[in-house]
């Protein structure tokens, strides 16, 4: 603005032409400004409904939904999924601690990520974690590459940094195009040992990817108790009840159980399972879920900075039961 003001003291018939343009440049700098806010501050809010018996809900329409941001009701627009939409997914094994005593309860992941390599278009990264997170296989179409990759998973370290890796797994999955739909799942235990990370800067990655994420998980505890049922763990056997190990547990399981935490406030799913039918009932629902999602979207109106709050519901709750994240980053406009 100085510059023009300049440019306006000037006399000189040169000065009305230096004008123009000064003020042409302005306008268009000033509508490419207006074009990338209204584009960076656009909310997009996948959303899943199911009814009382679990089943996935379609049909309906944008005036079915409400969206409130901040509790301020939202403008609310509603996309068709476009047809075959690329998938990149981010597949998070935790191998440490108690880990391995899963993995054959595992087995037909591999086999469940079939019809995703059948589309043609899916890429698929493996990450693997204890106390580290480590990339087995970056993105890749190739479904034998992976399939060897879960074929040979190891036992780890004592370690279950959960949150390190959700946030090494988004940052993956941001790299990838934005015309991609971007997907974590994650297999783990409940709780996080180890991590770096904090929960709300794992939660505020989520929500800047525009990641959906999944979590299958495991309960170290029940999984012993099943397992000594069975005989598979006698290493892990006492020859009489242990009580500070009891105490120990019952401590733990009062805690935050991660993966539900991040799921429940990203708007992902989150099941627990004990058996290798169980997982796979898991993982084919996961599947089927992938493309059954209401893609809602609003521009807010008051994008102000920082973390906000977001609950999506259905004008008549009768409907269904909604999945959809309950909070998201919003971005400052001026920064570089």
């Amino acid at each position: 603005m100085k510059f023009c003001r300049m440019i306006a003291r000037w006399d000189s018939p040169r000065a009305g032409v230096m004008f123009f343009i000064c003020v042409s440049l302005l306008a268009a700098a000033s509508a490419q400004e207006t074009t990338l806010r209204t584009r960076s501050n656009l909310v997009l809010v996948p959303t899943l409904i199911k009814d009382a018996q679990g089943a996935i809900v379609y049909g309906l329409h944008s005036d079915d939904f409400v969206v409130e941001d901040n509790g301020v009701e939202q403008p609310v627009r509603l996309d068709e999924a476009p047809e075959g939409q690329p998938i990149s997914l981010v597949v998070a094994i935790q191998r440490g601690r108690r880990a391995s005593y899963e993995f054959p309860r595992m087995q037909g992941l591999r086999t469940m990520l079939g019809p995703l390599f059948d589309i043609g278009s899916s890429r698929i990264a493996i990450v693997e974690f204890d106390g580290q997170v480590e990339l087995t296989r970056n993105f890749t179409n190739r479904e034998a590459l992976v399939d060897d990759d879960l074929s040979n998973l190891q036992p780890g370290n004592d370690g279950a940094a959960i949150l390190d890796a959700v946030s090494y797994s988004i940052q993956l999955l941001r790299n990838e195009p934005e015309d991609r739909q971007r997907v974590l799942l994650l297999i783990s235990e409940t709780r996080d040992h180890g991590s770096k990370v904090k929960i709300e800067d794992a939660v505020a990655a989520v929500g800047q990817g525009n990641v959906m994420m999944y979590a299958l998980a495991f309960s170290p505890g029940i999984s012993n108790i099943l397992d000594t049922g069975r005989g598979v763990n006698k290493s892990e056997m006492h020859p009489t009840l242990d009580l500070l190990d009891l105490a120990y547990r019952t401590a733990q399981a009062m805690r935050k159980n991660v993966p539900a935490t991040v799921t429940s406030m990203t708007g992902g799913e989150y099941e627990l399972f004990t058996t290798r039918k169980k997982f796979e009932v898991r993982m084919n629902d996961f599947t089927n879920h992938l493309h059954s999602r209401y893609l809602l979207s609003f521009a807010p109106k008051d994008p102000r900075p920082g973390l906000h709050q977001l609950r999506v519901r259905l004008k008549d709750p009768s409907k269904g039961t909604v999945l959809a994240r309950t909070s998201y980053w919003a971005e400052d406009a001026n920064k570089n």
